[in-house]
């Protein structure tokens, strides 16, 4: 709703806003403002599905108009009509609700992407003129263009990379309302995998004093020699005054345990609209190193202080957590961390979830990784693209090792740009041990790739000369000229066949698997059927291209050379359903599925790489009706010297592990229970139980967490599962289970990892794959008490899982209605006789009339008329007969017509407002306002002219 100043009701009172109004204005230099604020901008928006063609644009007037700033037309103008607009918060893949489809792409997962608009309106305090104001976007899928009022200030080409938008110069304040407008086209495809569609991650507002440390401009990542650490540390300041200004920077240094290890401080003088960057050196004492096994980090805060008579006033602050530790690829003996030898037990992910797409909370991602910790991963390779901020976050946290990846292998301005941005954002972390700039690229065994890769160093080494870089290698890497020769560490893809080769010809060369495996398999199916697109999980139907699971490991772990693999893939991903088709729409390739479950893979990889317990797993599932006394290929998964396998009590083998961690019988089936006992020597050491189940009989929920933040982000994946009538797990059920949801939160999405299926992301509802399902709840914002969740299912008793929701709140920009200003008005020349107010002006005249926005005074001078006129555009919220159009103030008697029709008029002279009710008709209207002007007195439009909701009828 349009908020209106009260008139002055005193010349005290008149003389207190105008003094309000020049504080306003001044610099910030010569007031006080609040230090930076970074502030969610994901609540409010409203979304439209589809292309919004713009209107065409015919003739002079409106050629001339859309070509100015702020002239928009379409869906991205400050004015467009998006009243019936679907309203949601972000982050949002829209990707994901839509229905599959066998015309769509099958490497998308069979779903449409298309195009979209989101639109969004924020208002901002008068005592906000004057700061840096931000807009900044973590991730949109694709490319995009974003608006701000009517203004295009941004267009990005990929949907991997972050931006932060200087929209300072665009914003209005006070009373005024903003828009902010995003055209996504999703149709652009980067990769050969589901990349989702829209704002897929979070939005903020930052605001900062003009003077401020800028975006991503601090860095600081520790230095080890001759035995002592220190933290070289550069801080970038920037000035969006209009001043040139000085300041103090501020240094402090926190370790582990929050206390304060390091400080300093240095001084910057930056000149209007520069740039400088403030260096210093921190010695850091008995320090303690973050690895995998204790990710310890260090926080280094940045404080940028005013000088001044007084104290230092602080005007903007940052901050950022490293880490301590060395790292170093040999060509001999593999990868070092902290000078111990380490190998890489990796794996390759994208970044979607079943339920969600794309757009996975945070909650769900630190869920995703603790599972792949939990297989004995400690290196992620997020291919093929930048992750979101808060994933990087996670892997400094967890203690993962990160190889960060490039999207685009081109060093083009558009695309060095993406990759600059990269680097910057992500090399201050502890996790990052490599640097890749491409994968699997068809130059890349040429002279041209060689040129290109050498580009793309480079600019990475200006930025960051402490991490190596890699890339991802199928072929070219014995090409007279190839990319691997201006590479720090050779990445290899696949080609087993290549290790010894390579490094027998190039000896002076680390190198590792960048990716390595793709072997099939369905969670929870043990026998394959291709007609029904189902591979079973003994890990014995590799791609083409790959190995096994157990091969690709061993090629590793034989070679001290190879510094490590990582496997494709950690995680089932929407779309590439190789080696099917439709309806296959997911992936057969991960070591877990879509949800997070794990396959036979898993466990075999936790025998291969966990050391620091005993690993004991039965595979598979014991329920095999109508098989009695054939024979079930059984493996146990074990990292134990020896495996004991008992059938209802009785031993039916014994033996060690073989070199890939595995144990096979063939056991003779029979109803009951199959146990694997780890030993060492005549020692329990740790046992495995699978027993044939009833019939189901009861549903089960498990949530992953108990307690959840109510700040409208935090999130939860329940695993839904079934159990007979003694409480064992059904491992065959699929029958569908409903939801329903209560309390403080909401249903975001439901999978089950079946590549198979074709059931909604979104709906309260979903089958049991194999006997597990999952739902991903998220708290609401302002959210709190208990999030019930009941599952049922017909002829089942059903679950109720209860979740603790705590008060907690992000600070956020307010949500804020669009307020229909009436803008773009022409100013007749000063008049003796009232002018007609049907008068037509040429198109082409752009001169004889004036243009002006309220307040809008003009002294007489003798001639006391004055026309004004405007083309008024009614949002269908305010085209229902029951719009009012309202001037805040008019000085001078007045006449208002709008197509000719006259709607009323203000017979006082004296300043004051003017409400009049908008009949319903069309959406454009020519609107006029005729202003006579007492003798020698201030005459016009001195407020600001809006259309108004008005109340609906009562009900009877």
């Amino acid at each position: 709703m349009l908020k209106t100043m009260p008139r002055p009701a005193s010349l005290i009172h008149a003389l207190l806003v105008a003094c309000l109004a020049i504080a306003a204005m001044l610099p910030a230099a010569s007031r006080a403002q609040e230090s930076r604020e970074r502030l969610s901008l994901d609540a409010g928006w409203l979304f439209h599905r589809g292309e919004v063609p713009p209107p065409p644009v015919k003739g002079h007037g409106a050629s001339y108009h859309q070509a100015k700033a702020g002239g928009a037309v379409g869906a991205g103008g400050a004015e467009f009509d998006d009243s019936s607009w679907r309203r949601l918060d972000l982050p949002h893949d829209w990707a994901i609700e839509n229905a599959f489809d066998p015309e769509e792409n099958a490497s998308q997962g069979y779903r449409a992407r298309g195009i979209g608009w989101y639109r969004r309106y924020l208002q901002l305090p008068a005592s906000d003129r004057g700061r840096h104001i931000e807009l900044q976007f973590d991730g949109v899928a694709t490319h995009s263009t974003v608006w701000v009022n009517g203004i295009v200030v941004n267009r990005n080409w990929s949907g991997y990379n972050g931006r932060a938008i200087d929209i300072t110069p665009y914003l209005r304040f006070g009373d005024d309302i903003n828009s902010i407008a995003v055209r996504v086209d999703a149709d652009a495809q980067e990769g050969w995998w589901y990349e989702g569609a829209g704002i897929y991650r979070h939005v903020w507002l930052v605001k900062r004093d003009p003077l401020h440390i800028a975006t991503d401009g601090l860095y600081a990542n520790p230095v080890q020699r001759g035995g002592r650490w220190t933290l070289p540390v550069e801080v970038q300041v920037d000035n969006s005054g209009e001043t040139s200004r000085g300041a103090v920077v501020a240094l402090e240094v926190t370790g582990p345990d929050g206390k304060a290890v390091a400080q300093g401080d240095t001084r910057v003088s930056v000149a209007a609209l520069g740039s400088e960057t403030a260096r210093l050196t921190l010695q850091i004492p008995q320090p303690r190193l973050w690895s995998p096994r204790s990710p310890q980090l260090y926080r280094v805060r940045a404080v940028l202080r005013q000088p001044g008579a007084g104290p230092l006033r602080e005007i903007d602050r940052t901050e950022l957590h490293t880490g301590l530790r060395t790292l170093r690829f040999d060509a001999e003996r593999g990868f070092f961390l902290n000078g111990e030898p380490l190998k890489l037990q990796g794996v390759c992910i994208h970044q979607d979830h079943a339920g969600v797409g794309v757009a996975v909370p945070e909650a769900i991602w630190e869920f995703r990784l603790r599972r792949l910790q939990a297989m004995g991963v400690n290196a992620v390779r997020f291919a093929h693209n930048a992750v979101a901020p808060e994933v990087m976050d996670l892997a400094d946290r967890l203690g993962l090792l990160v190889m960060d990846e490039n999207r685009n292998f081109n060093p083009s301005p558009d695309t060095m740009a993406q990759l600059e941005w990269l680097v910057r954002r992500d090399r201050n972390r502890p996790s990052v041990i490599l640097w890749s700039i491409f994968n699997e690229e068809p130059l890349q065994g040429t002279a041209q790739g060689r040129e290109m890769a050498r580009r793309l160093v480079a600019a990475i080494k200006r930025l960051d000369p402490s991490r190596p870089v890699t890339a991802g290698m199928h072929d070219g890497l014995f090409a007279e000229r190839n990319a691997s020769q201006v590479l720090d560490v050779a990445g290899i893809n696949y080609q087993v066949h290549a290790y010894d080769r390579f490094h027998r010809e190039h000896p002076g060369q680390p190198m590792t698997s960048t990716e390595d495996t793709s072997a099939y398999m369905t969670r929870g199916a043990w026998r394959s059927d291709r007609q029904a697109q189902v591979m079973g999980s003994s890990d014995d139907e590799p791609a083409s291209w790959g190995q096994t699971h157990r091969d690709a490991w061993r090629h590793i772990a034989e070679r001290p050379f190879m510094a490590g693999s990582f496997v494709w893939s950690g995680i089932d991903y929407h779309g590439e359903p190789t080696p099917f088709q439709w309806p296959s729409a997911s992936t057969f390739f991960g070591a877990l599925d879509l949800c997070g479950f794990p396959k036979a893979a898993f466990y075999i990889h936790q025998a291969q790489w966990v050391k620091d317990r005993t690993v004991v797993k039965v595979l598979p599932h014991w329920n095999w009706p109508g098989s009695e006394g054939q024979p079930v290929k059984v493996m146990v998964a074990s990292n134990a010297p020896r495996v004991r396998l008992l059938l209802n009590g009785q031993p039916v083998a014994e033996q060690a592990p073989d070199r890939d961690g595995i144990v096979s019988a063939n056991v003779p089936y029979a109803p009951g229970r199959l146990e694997a006992v780890a030993l060492q020597g005549s020692r329990e050491l740790a046992r495995d139980v699978v027993e044939t189940s009833g019939a189901p009989a009861r549903l089960v929920l498990t949530p992953d967490r108990a307690a959840l933040a109510g700040d409208g982000r935090d999130a939860v994946a329940v695993t839904v599962s079934a159990v007979d009538t003694q409480g064992r797990p059904v491992p065959t059920a699929n029958l569908r289970v409903h939801f329903e949801i209560t309390g403080a939160g909401r249903l975001i999405g439901v999978g089950n990892g079946d590549p198979n299926s074709h059931e909604s992301s979104k709906a309260p509802e979903r089958s049991l794959f194999n006997g597990l399902a999952q739902v991903i709840l998220q708290t609401d914002r302002d959210g709190q008490g208990p999030l019930r969740l009941r599952a049922t299912a017909d002829g089942l008793e059903g679950a109720d899982a209860v979740l603790d929701v705590r008060p907690a709140r992000i600070p956020a920009v307010p949500g804020a209605e669009a307020i229909s200003r009436v803008g773009g008005w022409r100013i007749s020349p000063p008049q003796a006789a009232r002018p007609d107010p049907n008068q037509v002006l040429a198109e082409n005249d752009m001169n004889s009339w004036g243009w002006g926005e309220p307040p809008m005074r003009q002294v007489a001078e003798g001639s006391v008329w004055r026309a004004y006129r405007t083309s008024l555009r009614l949002r269908a919220d305010r085209n229902d007969g029951r719009g009012r159009l309202l001037f805040q103030e008019i000085a001078g008697q007045a006449e208002v017509w709008v197509d000719g029709v006259k709607l009323g008029e203000k017979t006082s002279p004296a300043p004051g407002p003017l409400s009049l009710p908008i009949a319903q008709g069309p959406g454009w209207r020519t609107m006029t306002v005729l202003v006579r002007a007492s003798a020698d007195a201030p005459s016009g439009l001195i407020g600001p002219v809006s259309l108004e909701r008005g109340a609906a009828p009562a009900s009877p």
